[in-house]
């Protein structure tokens, strides 16, 4: 098992930027990649971004990729995920995953945290 927690969300004027993190416990962390998804109202949850469990590879949806950057401490059981130049389109619920393989689908992560919400305002 492994417990994830986020935290981090918040409300930001376009432009700006967030830092959002998400604290694992459990399962040894480092032996899983760790995803971050989001979900807008009316909308399907997402795939945002992933980060292997080296640390070395990631992989980003087209909508956020050079503006949103994931990373991981495994010393403090941490990913975070550094979001700048905001925009109205990126307000959503945002959640962080745990996989113990590699995957942009959903549908391939174990465990998941209860989401922290990001308003971005115009």
């Amino acid at each position: 098992q492994v417990q994830l927690v986020e935290s981090g969300g918040g409300l930001v004027q376009a432009g700006g930027s967030l830092r959002l993190s998400c604290a694992a416990s459990g399962r040894t962390f480092s032996r899983v990649a760790m995803g971050w998804f989001r979900q807008a109202p009316g909308k399907e949850r997402e795939f945002v971004g992933v980060i292997d469990w080296y640390g070395v590879s990631t992989y980003y949806a087209d909508s956020v990729k050079g503006r949103f950057t994931i990373s991981r401490d495994d010393g403090e059981n941490r990913v975070f995920l550094q979001m700048n130049d905001l925009k109205p389109e990126d307000t959503a619920v945002y959640y962080c995953a745990a996989s113990l393989s590699w995957g942009t689908n959903d549908n391939r992560y174990d465990y998941w945290g209860q989401g922290t919400q990001v308003t971005v305002s115009s």
